[in-house]
């Protein structure tokens, strides 16, 4: 039993890493709220980006902003 515990803690410390950014579990769940297309992570501007609606979702405290208005327009940056 301690092996799994030891296991899930060594789980989450990985994850801690990569939670500087988005859990790799949580994109594999997530869709674009507006298109139910898969979504990409930015990590430079730290945004989950939805090809498909031209959109780009913020991450704030760890936490995705899944609201249309709260997205970056993708074709604006250009």
């Amino acid at each position: 039993m301690s092996m799994a515990a030891k296991t899930a803690t060594e789980s989450n410390g990985a994850d801690a890493t990569v939670d500087a950014g988005v859990d790799p579990r949580l994109l594999e769940i997530l869709v674009c709220p507006v298109t139910r297309s898969a979504l990409t992570y930015d990590r430079e501007a730290n945004e989950l980006v939805s090809r498909a609606a031209g959109l780009a979702f913020p991450i704030r405290n760890g936490v995705p902003v899944m609201l249309r208005d709260e997205a970056r327009d993708l074709g604006a940056s250009t």
